[in-house]
């Protein structure tokens, strides 16, 4: 770890960390928190995703949407219309709604073969926008003035890295200049997230394999064609969150865990610096 002792993470001048976990558990939340110090500059890795690299996606989609619109269709053929993502650190919707859903057309499903090709489109850019974090430390500091780092990672993380590699590239590359911290949720907390997720399904990205044995399972006894696209995100999302508990808890070897309640607590930064401190010496 870039900060071996409890007294190494006090005396750092700089101070640098990389949150993970399940979304909703409080990755955002701390960002935010620290982001309004005034003291810690905040990379959100899924805003990065959603402007730099599938921004042109995200807005071709959305065109063509509206090339299916008359008006707009003759708006768009004179460019006297704008259609872009307004995509924000709090509101990720447009690369959601890119991602999609697989299933019945009519019910607003993707073919497989279509979402599968966004998935990809998903993981080779959150791979380059995990790469970008170097890049951002030393932008954040040269322009910006913040000493103090904080690496918002989406919940899909642990889908794009080796955890049980040990020379696994980009764990390496990103254990070497940040703090990995987990924020681990409780069986209450996994349980609140299905129900949430339940209530409003969004889509995800998932790893090829575990894609691939979700739908073969889904659709084993019902048509392809006919396959509720909400339906089946609810159903893999659950299975999702026991895929991706063992894979954190590798990740969290090269750093240190907090508990989502101890977050829920946080108010400030002193908090969450004490909250790390103490999490190190847990650890050691």
């Amino acid at each position: 770890m870039i900060y071996p002792t409890s007294d190494d993470w006090r005396r750092a001048s700089r101070k640098r960390v990389m949150l993970f976990g399940m979304s909703g558990l409080g990755k955002t939340y701390l960002a935010n928190l620290l982001r309004n110090t005034g003291r810690w500059f905040h990379y959100s890795v899924d805003y990065r995703i959603g402007t730099r690299y599938m921004g042109e996606y995200i807005a071709d989609n959305f065109k063509r949407e509206a090339m299916k619109v008359p008006l707009l269709r003759e708006l768009l053929m004179s460019d006297s219309i704008f259609v872009g993502s307004n995509i924000r650190f709090d509101n990720l919707a447009p690369l959601s709604t890119y991602l999609g859903k697989p299933g019945d057309p009519a019910r607003g499903g993707l073919s497989l073969a279509e979402y599968c090709a966004r998935q990809d489109q998903h993981r080779q850019a959150e791979v380059q926008a995990l790469y970008d974090v170097g890049r951002f430390i030393d932008r954040a500091q040269d322009i910006y003035d913040y000493d103090n780092f904080v690496c918002d990672t989406g919940g899909s993380i642990c889908e794009v890295v080796d955890a049980d590699d040990p020379d696994d590239p980009l764990l390496d590359y990103l254990s070497g200049l940040l703090l990995p911290v987990w924020i681990a949720g409780s069986d209450d907390h996994t349980a609140s997230l299905i129900r949430r997720f339940d209530r409003a399904p969004k889509p995800m990205y998932y790893q090829p394999r575990f894609l691939a044995d979700a739908w073969a399972d889904y659709t084993a006894d019902r048509a392809e064609g006919c396959v509720d696209p909400d339906a089946f995100i609810r159903w893999t999302y659950a299975r999702a969150l026991a895929h991706r508990q063992p894979r954190y808890a590798a990740m969290a070897r090269r750093g240190v865990t907090i508990c989502a309640q101890d977050v829920a607590d946080v108010t400030d930064a002193v908090q969450f610096e004490d909250l790390i401190e103490r999490a190190i010496d847990d650890r050691t």
